[in-house]
Formats: structure tokens, sequence, C-alpha cells
């Protein structure tokens, strides 16, 4: 099989002229960044992406919620605790921390490439720090998993999370 460099590939359907399409992560952003533009929109009265504040990402993570996938076991529920339930229960569905944790990374980016300033970004204020943590930790605690043994590798100077 010979290789004639003279010739270029043949296009298959793309156009030249057309901008590379955007990377799943660049998607996602623009989708997650337009759902909490709606979101602060749907308020009564609408919020301006430069009156946003942390509460207002707080009160948006809340609502995610109902939208979750992830069975959160209530202390109350005899499974609470139990990695693998053997029958369902009534406890609610939530999003799962990871899945939070990815999209305030995501918006705390389109924030600041929309014109946001680091130093105002309400994704990255402590207070959402501080609530992911707890929802990683809940949700550890309800699914059975121990969060010590979740931490592999390095830790930030040998923190204990068991403080709940």
């Amino acid at each position: 099989m010979s290789f004639d460099r003279g010739k270029e590939p043949a296009d298959h359907g793309s156009s030249r002229d057309a901008p590379p399409s955007p990377s799943r992560y660049e998607s996602q952003k623009r989708r997650d960044w337009n759902t909490f533009g709606q979101y602060l929109r749907s308020q009564r009265p609408p919020v301006h992406i430069s009156q946003c504040n942390s509460n207002h990402v707080l009160e948006f993570l809340s609502y995610l919620d109902q939208f979750g996938k992830t069975k959160v076991h209530l202390q109350g529920c005899i499974f609470y605790g139990h990695p693998e339930p053997p029958a369902p229960c009534a406890c609610p569905l939530r999003q799962a921390w990871g899945s939070l944790d990815s999209l305030i990374g995501r918006l705390r980016a389109a924030y600041e490439e929309n014109g946001g300033s680091p130093e105002s970004n309400p994704f990255a204020t402590n207070a959402i720090r501080v609530y992911l943590r707890e929802v990683k930790e809940c949700q550890a605690k309800a699914r059975g998993i121990p969060y010590k043994k979740k931490k592999k590798g390095t830790t930030k100077g040998g923190e204990d999370s068991s403080s709940t």
C-alpha cells in the first residue's frame, strides 16, 4: 500500500471552514452555564449574574437534587450505612457528590470565561467548598463507605474528616 503525498485526504462531509466541534467538557460547561442562567432568570424577581452570590449557587444545587439518581439513606432508615441494601426504601434520590463537584468546577470556569472576576466568583467561595465537603461526607456515611478509606494517596495535612 503506497501513500500518495500529493493528494489531500478525502473530505468525508466535514466542512473545512467550520470551526472544530467543542470538546465534551466545553459542551457540558456551556450547557451548565445556560442552565444556571435559566435558573437565575426564573427566580422571582429574576437575578442577574452580576448579582449572583454563593446563596444562589447553594439554592441551585438544592434545586438540582430533585433530578438526582443517587439513593441517599436517611439516618432513620434501616439501610443507613449499608453500601448495597437488599430491598428498596423510601429514602430520597439526590445528586451524587462527584456530579456536583464536577458541575461546580465547570461553572467556576464558565463564570470567569464570561467576564466574571475570580475575586467575585460565587462558585469559588468557602461556603460552596464547605457544602461540597458536607455532601461528600453525608453520602459516604449514608452508603456505609468510610470517608477516610476513600482518601487514597496524599492527604492535605492528615485532616480528620469524621467530625459529624
